[in-house]
């Protein structure tokens, strides 16, 4: 998507961006292995908060050529970094253990110095029961059970008072997640892409992040129009159930800012694949091949790629309600791309439109 319009003005809904941070897969090819990719996924990191960018999230995926893990990989890229927050954008509650994954949580937490955020969701995809098991609920209800669990542990609740012998530990004894981290229930946040999660999200009381697929929209409806009511129905939901204020809402989107012709070229052919192979576009060599290439799942709509020069991406991203919305944009990058091609396209639009978005870097 590409507007060739001159760059205007903000309109009074837009709001200044608190944060820009940026989201990886963290991927890898059959050439350079798995360890070169994780490597470099800590580099760009790196060099993301060596270019004020205040926030950098990493998707997880199972059994492909991408991160499976998110939490050992943000222990060691904290060990590398010193402000950038850390989040994962998202994790399926499906498969995950919730107190398990509460435990590990809370340990990186404490080991990066309470920088992480948790983005986590209750889709029903239940692509991998084959590995993982059944359940005897449908996928979306038991993700949303081990999400209650999951929120209940991390926020250091009692799971289990101890009523008899032979249970771990003493009659009477309380059993919480251990090593707990105190503020980290306050920054896990619902990865959204329907009104009924950004809702679920208020009356959860958790923030919300709205991502690059979303379903359940009005026939006709824009990307970015759904997306600003979805954040409206937050903000007034939360309002409604807490009498405070919202927490900041993040969106995911994709801003390719092209500062020489050769880069607007490669902009335009990676929006004209994903437009026309929808999630299953700029995949390394050697991940696995989407069961469907079509653009995308039925009665869904993929976010468009905002691209071309500085002043159209502005112009792009000034009239988007989404991202107006949004008090913290989340730059998607192409999971192909390469180390030094992601570190010059998050140095390109720190240093052309982010003075537009009303970001100042955090150095």
């Amino acid at each position: 998507m590409t507007v060739i319009a001159p760059a205007s003005a903000p309109s009074a809904s837009f709001r200044p961006k608190k944060r820009l941070g940026f989201n990886t897969r963290v991927s890898f090819n059959d050439e350079a292995g798995p360890a070169h990719g994780l490597r470099e996924g800590i580099e760009l990191f790196k060099a993301a908060e060596r270019l004020g960018y205040q926030s950098g999230w990493a998707y997880q995926r199972h059994f492909d050529h991408y991160l499976s893990s998110p939490l050992p990989f943000f222990a060691a890229a904290g060990q590398h970094t010193s402000h950038i927050v850390l989040g994962s954008a998202v994790i399926p509650m499906r498969y995950q253990d919730p107190i398990l994954l509460a435990e590990a949580a809370g340990t990186t937490d404490l080991l990066i110095g309470g920088r992480l955020e948790l983005a986590i969701s209750t889709g029903s995809n239940a692509a991998f029961d084959a590995v993982f098991g059944t359940v005897e609920t449908d996928a979306r209800t038991e993700a949303k059970r081990r999400q209650a669990r999951f929120l209940s542990a991390v926020a250091g609740e009692v799971l289990h008072t101890v009523a008899e012998p032979g249970q771990g530990a003493a009659e009477g004894s309380q059993l919480r997640v251990t090593p707990h981290s105190p503020t980290l229930r306050s920054r896990i946040r619902q990865g959204s892409a329907s009104l009924g999660s950004a809702i679920q999200a208020a009356e959860l009381g958790i923030g919300l992040i709205a991502g690059t697929v979303q379903h359940d929209h009005a026939e006709g409806e824009s990307f970015g129009s759904y997306q600003a009511r979805c954040i409206e129905a937050f903000r007034a939901n939360w309002r409604k159930q807490w009498t405070s204020e919202p927490p900041p809402v993040a969106v995911a989107a994709s801003l390719l800012v092209g500062t020489t012709p050769e880069l607007r070229e490669k902009y335009a052919a990676y929006d004209l694949e994903r437009r026309t192979q929808g999630i299953a576009a700029s995949r390394p060599k050697g991940a696995l091949e989407p069961s469907s290439r079509t653009n995308q799942p039925p009665g869904s709509q993929i976010s468009p790629v905002f691209h071309g020069t500085p002043d159209q991406v502005i112009e792009a991203v000034l009239s988007d309600p989404g991202l107006a919305a949004a008090d913290e944009i989340v730059l998607f990058l192409p999971p192909a791309f390469g180390l030094a091609e992601n570190i010059k396209l998050l140095t390109d639009l720190a240093g052309t439109i982010s003075p537009s978005l009303g970001w100042s870097p955090d150095w």
